[in-house]
């Protein structure tokens, strides 16, 4: 076995607070196969584990029903848009005050009501845009690799005979973190802006709406009494006013501004 893939292990080790007198050869072991596999994850990997993780959030969210006014208007936004990269893309509705929506690597887009009734139908799109632009970019497949091996510290996923393996609770939660939590870098934030821009345009749509959709929450973060409700959503997108002014930039040059 090559040594150097337990470094990554070791590290996530020290990051989880797990003693190492409390880990034995085996699951050293154990974690150090399991850290080859995430740093070597395909694409239908990624999108298997997430998969799982979808089908438990789901379950512990109020989804609404097809027959329901938000889960029909977001239908109506959405009309056409049915892959990304080659990817089936799957919608559904969160009820809940909370101001976010995110994509996933597996084609599962969630949008929050909360966001829902801040925005109009052209600013959900534009803030769809940008969540996909991420799965598009495949910004999601470092996420993943970084929570595998945040569970490959623990107890390792397992994987027979190439075979995805069942997530369990904990591992679970590494992907929830992953997924609600993830922190993209300014350049890839700037390229699914980009991404979203173009999506809308291709869309018939004007893109001023992306920029109105983020000074919505520019807005709402700077209020004590709404910024936990867009915490989640606001956190992943750092310097906001910049891309703002990015995306002004583009209009004006587009003469759509």
């Amino acid at each position: 076995m090559n040594h150097k893939i337990l470094i990554p292990v070791f590290a996530a080790i020290m990051l989880t607070g797990v003693s190492c007198a409390t880990l034995d050869t085996n699951t050293l072991l154990q974690g150090g196969l399991q850290a080859a596999q995430a740093m070597s994850l395909s694409d239908s990997d990624v999108r298997a584990y997430v998969a799982q993780y979808i089908v438990e959030l789901d379950a512990r969210n109020k989804v609404l029903p097809e027959s329901n006014a938000y889960t029909q208007r977001l239908r109506r936004i959405t009309k056409g848009l049915t892959s990304v990269d080659g990817v089936p893309l799957n919608f559904k509705v969160y009820q809940t005050n909370d101001v976010n929506a995110f994509a996933c690597a597996d084609g599962s887009v969630r949008v929050y009501t909360g966001l829902m009734d801040l925005m109009s139908d052209d600013e959900i799109l534009g803030v769809i845009g940008h969540e996909i632009g991420h799965v598009a970019m495949k910004h999601t497949r470092k996420q993943m690799q970084n929570a595998i091996l945040t569970s490959a510290a623990r107890t390792g996923i397992s994987s027979v005979g190439g075979q995805i393996g069942a997530l369990t609770q904990s591992q679970l939660g590494a992907m929830g973190e992953a997924v609600l939590n993830a922190k993209y870098s300014r350049k890839q934030e700037t390229q699914s802006d980009d991404y979203a821009y173009t999506f809308l345009k291709s869309s018939g749509k004007n893109p001023k709406c992306l920029m109105q959709s983020f000074q919505k929450l520019q807005s709402l973060s700077g209020s004590a009494k709404t910024s936990d409700m867009v915490s989640n959503l606001f956190s992943s997108h750092p310097d906001t006013a910049t891309r703002i002014s990015r995306i002004q930039s583009k209009l004006k040059a587009d003469g759509l501004l």
